[in-house]
């Protein structure tokens, strides 16, 4: 019934950048919190950043400030991730979520109610 689907994946040289999608269906998209996560080949799972339901606020991890940024348009249920100089150790699969609410800090995987299958970014140098 909700479907995230993550697209925009791929090979990319240190430096470049890329520009990731995640379609929403099955849900009131704007009631939903969007957020992006990564996670490398022997790591945890990650945050990389959050917009709000109307995408008036957003809030990165540190080591993406200053060169991504998300963004979601609301008449096309789709949130996105901007990256800019991409570095070799942000080399990981990508997964979009949706939450409707916060109990915790919204970096919590467990805050989010849906999840997409991830799609691939890697950084090569």
């Amino acid at each position: 019934q909700v479907q995230l689907v993550e697209s925009g994946g791929g090979l990319v040289q240190a430096g470049g950048s890329l520009r990731l999608s995640c379609a929403a269906s099955g849900l009131t998209f704007s009631n939903y919190a969007m957020g992006w996560f990564r996670q490398a080949p022997g790591k945890e799972r990650e945050f990389v950043a959050v917009v709000s339901w109307s995408g008036g606020g957003t809030y990165y991890a540190h080591s993406v400030k200053g060169r991504f940024t998300i963004s979601r348009d609301n008449t096309k249920n789709t949130v996105y991730l901007q990256m800019n100089s991409l570095k070799v150790e942000d080399t990981a699969v990508y997964y979009c979520a949706a939450g409707s609410r916060w109990r915790a800090s919204p970096i919590l995987g467990s805050q989010y109610d849906y999840w997409g299958r991830g799609t691939q970014v890697t950084v090569s140098s």
